[in-house]
């Protein structure tokens, strides 16, 4: 077909014998060429761009922010490939124009034979500025499906973006390889022996992956929660699809991998938006125990740290060594490490007061000693009376009673 319209084209040409003739159609093609680059292909991409952002994705059907997106980059892209087009067919018009036809032969022939790559690349930027433009859509479309459903948190929200974007990429890059005629099923076993070798390799990472994927699902916390996983408490500060990171009270973060997560025994202390907390205090068992329950009940309605409901309680727990145990049953709305440490604080200094204020003693420990009953008993050992060698003089110093004197004065 090339060929033909350039047979017509030097057919056209022979007309032109003159130079003056030839140089004319020249500075026509040129101008011809100028404008078109310069203006018609500008004006058609512009408008082809403003009905495809206002017509389809401004439609509101489709969960996308117009704004969001950088259109001078592919715009642009296609002006220029536009320009370059027409730049290109006026320079073989030329060329045919001044008889260089073999040489414009030669350059069609070599274009026709990098038509196929051309198409090739093109496909290929075609299919990775769809993925990306894609991925773009199923971000914004997430974000709104988030932010009025509660099925999806936002740790949630992240590992289904980036599943759904591997997933894109991956089938770009199938795509692009299958329009460069590569061979899939080689490059498919390898990946499998690969993955093999990868996953016997890495096990553990590839068992606090999945794991990840199951807390996502299962969501035994959030971001946030009061938590204590396997011995460690604290806030959970990041979960990611291979480890979950808590905040102590001591300002420790603690990075828990998630296959020992999925395999611990989790307790949420958020979850229920309260919690009940406990402080045992001692009585002596000479006190009242029922007046004592009345005094202490009467404090803890005092704490202003604690709810009044549920009520707290008292309950005789034990008969400890040295006194009756009461514990002290209280509960505390939006719990954290903080806030059960100061209730606890304050429940112990309104609970110690009321008892001294009421006359109840806390005794100390107190130990009883008893001697066995077939050996009498025991009895304490009386002091010592003191004897000679208690009172046996220095040496060298002498007594009336000193054999040594005695016998110097006979």
């Amino acid at each position: 077909m090339l060929y033909t319209l350039v047979d017509d084209f030097q057919t056209f040409l022979r007309s032109l014998a003159s130079t003056e003739a030839r140089l004319a159609a020249t500075v026509v093609l040129l101008a011809a060429a100028a404008a078109t680059a310069a203006l018609f292909a500008p004006r058609v991409v512009h408008t082809s761009h403003r009905l495809l952002r206002d017509e389809v994705l401004g439609h509101e059907r489709v969960p996308v922010e117009v704004e969001s997106f950088d259109w001078k980059v592919p715009v642009t892209a296609i002006v220029r490939t536009l320009q370059l087009t027409v730049a290109f067919a006026v320079l073989l018009a030329v060329l045919v124009l001044w008889g260089f036809v073999g040489v414009a032969l030669t350059v069609v022939g070599t274009v026709q034979t990098l038509v196929p790559r051309v198409i090739q690349l093109g496909l290929t930027v075609g299919i990775v500025a769809g993925a990306l433009i894609g991925i773009d859509l199923l971000e914004s479309w997430l974000e709104s499906y988030a932010e009025e459903s509660e099925a999806l948190n936002k740790h949630q929200q992240g590992i289904v973006f980036r599943v759904l974007q591997l997933s894109v990429l991956g089938a770009a890059g199938i795509g692009a390889l299958t329009i460069w005629g590569v061979n899939l099923d080689g490059l498919l076993v390898g990946a499998g022996f690969l993955g093999i070798v990868v996953g016997t390799a890495a096990r553990t990472t590839l068992g606090s992956l999945i794991a990840g994927f199951v807390l996502m699902f299962s969501r035994p916390f959030e971001l946030g929660d009061w938590v204590e996983i396997d011995g460690d408490e604290g806030i959970v500060s990041e979960i990611t699809v291979v480890n979950t990171r808590i905040r102590n009270q001591h300002g420790e973060e603690i990075v828990i991998p998630n296959e020992r997560v999925a395999n611990a025994t989790i307790t949420n202390r958020t979850r229920l938006g309260q919690i009940r907390l406990s402080v045992d205090v001692g009585v002596d068992y000479d006190a009242d125990v029922s007046r004592a329950e009345t005094v202490v009940g009467d404090a803890l309605s005092d704490v202003s740290q604690i709810l009044d409901n549920p009520m707290p309680q008292v309950i005789p727990k034990s008969l400890g060594d040295s006194a009756v145990v009461l514990e002290c049953r209280f509960w505390i709305d939006h719990p954290s490490a903080a806030k059960r440490t100061m209730a606890k604080a304050a429940v112990v200094r309104e609970v110690k007061a009321a008892l001294d204020e009421a006359g109840v003693k806390i005794p100390y420990p107190q130990r009883e000693l008893l001697g066995r009953e077939e050996t009498d008993g025991f009895r304490v050992r009386q002091a010592r009376p003191e004897t000679a060698s208690d009172t046996e003089p220095e040496s060298g110093e002498s007594t009336p009673d000193d054999p040594q004197t005695t016998a110097a004065d006979d």
